[in-house]
């Protein structure tokens, strides 16, 4: 399962560096980077997995490390919208194609959404 975050991790800051190399997106870069760890953490435990508009969400009703969920999908947000603005796209759309490629690169025991919105774990 070790693959997906890494590969969240370097897609993420590809993204950024894509954008520019501002502070803001060093901020960005090393926010994310300091998280990895917890969000690794939370889908080894099943508590978040990963939806089909590429932001974690809550499995159940453990709402363990809520405040790192939420500024995880914060700075998704961010990534996203620097990428729809560089390829003149939208954010929804580049988060449905991210939420597609976590999907395939997920390991096995991954919780994550389907694009009808229901939840299963990767085999």
């Amino acid at each position: 399962m070790k693959r997906t975050p890494v590969f969240i991790l370097v897609f993420c800051l590809s993204a950024l560096i894509l954008s520019g190399t501002s502070s803001f997106s060093r901020d960005i870069k090393e926010r994310m980077k300091d998280r990895l760890p917890l969000i690794v953490e939370l889908k080894n435990k099943g508590i978040v997995g990963e939806d089909n508009l590429g932001f974690l969400q809550f499995i159940g009703e453990t709402r363990e490390q809520e405040n790192v969920v939420k500024e995880e999908n914060n700075d998704r947000v961010k990534v996203y919208e620097a990428i729809a603005k560089q390829q003149g796209t939208a954010a929804d759309i580049v988060g449905k194609r991210r939420a597609i490629q976590i999907a395939e690169r997920a390991g096995a025991g991954e919780w994550l959404q389907d694009e009808k919105g229901a939840w299963y774990q990767k085999k």
